[in-house]
């Protein structure tokens, strides 16, 4: 049976302020892929994947993801609730804890409540983190109260843009660890990063913009061994897991 087709993108055009930052685009990312984008800042990355998450609209072309069309604001809508994206801005409130934060969008995505506190452990902000306001956390703990909330929705895609950013090794770790489990479990990741020796080792296609088209789609060149037996909020408590 052939892979599931989740991004069908197909001369797609979006428009930022005027500026065609996707000048028609063409790209297919396929069910279990970990894409990395790559390019020059200006290419088209981070509206790449804001488009992917239904968050920028189309101006040209057609495209689809997870089946959703996005040419149209309601299917847009209903993609939003399937696709997670970690952005550049953390979408957090600085008033509320990260506990308070991470269950405010737990329960908005209808995520089971029990699934939290393996995920705040994971994420290392369990224990003295867990109370602590969120405007008052480093970079760092900003980053990863952000993961958890990711992992907690369990999307079935993940567009990381700069998800190693802010992060310091074991925490760069830990990401590219979630990545794995999250293909493993059945989920589809793109991501953007400047760190292309971590994001290449871990992806399994590279896929070139530049001037907001695709230059090079790449070739699938690594497969993530499956691991379907337990569900993810259950993994993310081996700390060890490879």
């Amino acid at each position: 049976m052939a892979p599931r087709v989740v991004v069908d993108l197909r001369s797609a055009i979006s428009v930022i302020n005027q500026f065609p930052a996707l000048a028609g685009i063409d790209l297919q990312v396929t069910e279990g892929e970990i894409v990395l984008v790559q390019g020059p800042n200006g290419a088209g990355k981070t509206t790449l994947l804001r488009l992917c998450a239904g968050l920028a609209t189309l101006a040209g072309g057609s495209g689809t993801v997870l089946d959703h069309d996005l040419d149209h604001a309601e299917p847009r809508r209903r993609l939003r609730r399937e696709a997670g994206l970690l952005a550049h801005e953390t979408y957090l409130y600085d008033e509320l804890t990260v506990e308070e934060n991470v269950s405010f969008w737990a329960e908005a995505n209808r995520v089971d409540p029990t699934t939290i506190d393996p995920v705040l452990d994971r994420l290392e902000l369990g224990e003295r983190l867990r109370g602590v306001r969120v405007g008052d956390l480093s970079a760092g703990q900003r980053r990863r109260t952000s993961l958890a909330v990711l992992v907690c929705r369990r999307p079935r895609l993940w567009l990381l843009d700069e998800p190693h950013g802010g992060l310091d090794r074991a925490g760069r770790d830990l990401v590219d660890d979630l990545i794995r489990h999250a293909v493993r479990f059945g989920a589809t990741v793109m991501l953007a990063s400047h760190d292309l020796d971590r994001a290449t080792a871990v992806a399994t296609r590279v896929v070139t913009l530049a001037g907001g088209r695709v230059a090079d789609s790449g070739v699938r060149h690594a497969d993530v061994t499956d691991d379907r037996e337990r569900p993810l909020d259950e993994r993310v408590e081996d700390h060890d897991a490879p």
